[in-house]
């Protein structure tokens, strides 16, 4: 698979139309960058799923490089709406910024998250290595580990565990619990489980 940049208007970088050597280097670092972040998303993509390491890392506080890095619990509304907030972000060459996350994040939530909560979060997101600040700005990236930790996490939690859990609350209209085969098999593995419990202690 080959990876090519078109820029139609260079103006969209900054760079002016006018031929000079300066006008021909700058286009060209751009689509490299461009290039090389889109490379380190499909490779990121292709690598194993982080381990339990890495989420015992990213889930609880740690201490990194002799500063404390509060923990992101996996779960937590908050913390899934900033997850998928800086994933949504990726795409973006020049970054995002604490105004973009509060945007983004209040539209997850559904309710207020303040620059001061975004401020904290950055920290945190920093601090485990999720994120990097650029160079010279208030504007950060998502580094190779941020985006598999992020993307692995949302998933998780929008596909598998909330969906999985609401099959399984036992408030669920007995009709609905017969057309789900994860209630029906968790169902049935109480069932048996019930039924050796009974048989060893009769035994006994």
């Amino acid at each position: 698979m080959r990876t090519e940049t078109v820029i139609c208007t260079t103006r969209d970088f900054g760079i002016g139309r006018r031929v000079t050597a300066e006008s021909w280097k700058a286009p060209r670092a751009v689509g490299e960058a461009a290039n090389q972040r889109l490379c380190d998303a499909q490779a990121a993509d292709a690598r194993p799923a982080p381990d339990v390491a890495t989420f015992t890392q990213v889930t609880r506080p740690s201490q990194i490089d002799g500063q404390h890095a509060p923990a992101l619990p996996f779960g937590d509304p908050r913390v899934m709406a900033v997850l998928a907030a800086v994933v949504g972000f990726t795409h973006l060459l020049a970054g995002f910024d604490n105004a973009a996350l509060v945007r983004a994040v209040t539209t997850l939530l559904g309710c207020a998250y303040t620059s001061r909560q975004a401020t904290y979060d950055l920290r945190r997101l920093k601090r485990k290595g999720l994120i990097v600040r650029l160079p010279g700005h208030h504007r950060y990236q998502l580094t190779p580990l941020g985006r598999r930790v992020a993307v692995l996490f949302t998933k998780v939690y929008g596909r598998v565990l909330a969906p999985g859990l609401a099959e399984l609350d036992p408030r669920l209209p007995t009709d609905l619990a017969n057309r789900s085969d994860l209630a029906q098999a968790l169902h049935q593995l109480d069932r048996h489980l019930n039924q050796f419990t009974n048989a060893a202690l009769t035994a006994a």
